[in-house]
C-alpha cells in the first residue's frame, strides 16, 4: 500500500503544474494540465484534491488562486500560497537565483532529481508547470518539517 498523500503543490495557471507528496515527503505523482476555461477548472478541483491532501500549496496566478482556496477551506485544509521567490531561494543556489531568464529550466534539473530521488520514472519531457510545481512541494514539504533538508541527490 503506497504511503498516505497528503501534500498537493500546484502551479496556478490554465495549464497548471500539479505534484502530489506523501507524508514521507517523497514525490508520488506529477503532471501538467490543461483546464482550458474556469468552469473546467473549478469541475475538477475536487478530483485533483482528493480525499487524503491535508495541505494544499500554490504559486502563480493569483486570480485562479481562490478557486483552490474555497475549496481548500470547505474541506478544512491547510492551504498556503507562495511566491516564487520564496521557493527559489530556497531551493537554488545564489548564482541559479540571478539568472532569471533561467529559472525554468533551474526548476527542470531539480524537478528531475527529485524525481529519481523519488524512485518514479524519468519522464520523457517534463512541462515547466509541472517542473515548478515538483520544486515547490519539496520546499513545502522541507517548511513543514516533514524532512529537515532537500536530500542531498538533489544537488549531486
Amino acid at each position: 500500500m503506497p504511503p498516505v498523500a497528503e501534500l498537493l503543490a500546484v502551479d496556478l495557471g490554465l495549464r497548471a503544474g500539479i505534484a502530489l507528496y506523501s507524508g514521507n515527503g517523497r514525490l508520488l505523482t506529477y503532471r501538467s494540465t490543461n483546464f482550458g476555461s474556469l468552469s473546467r477548472l473549478k469541475r475538477a478541483v475536487p478530483g485533483i484534491v482528493g480525499s487524503s491532501v491535508k495541505i494544499l500549496v500554490t504559486e502563480g496566478d493569483a486570480r485562479l488562486a481562490h478557486i483552490w482556496e474555497q475549496y481548500a477551506s470547505r474541506r478544512s485544509l491547510i492551504c498556503e500560497r507562495v511566491a516564487p521567490h520564496s521557493w527559489r531561494s530556497q531551493m537554488y543556489n545564489l548564482s541559479e537565483m540571478r539568472q532569471k531568464g533561467h529559472w525554468k529550466e533551474t526548476a527542470d534539473k531539480y524537478a528531475r532529481r527529485i524525481i529519481t530521488w523519488s524512485k518514479l520514472s524519468s519522464p520523457s519531457s517534463l512541462r515547466h508547470d509541472a517542473a515548478e510545481a515538483i520544486c515547490l512541494g519539496m520546499c513545502a514539504v522541507i517548511n513543514h518539517g516533514w524532512m529537515d533538508q532537500l536530500p542531498q541527490d538533489i544537488y549531486r
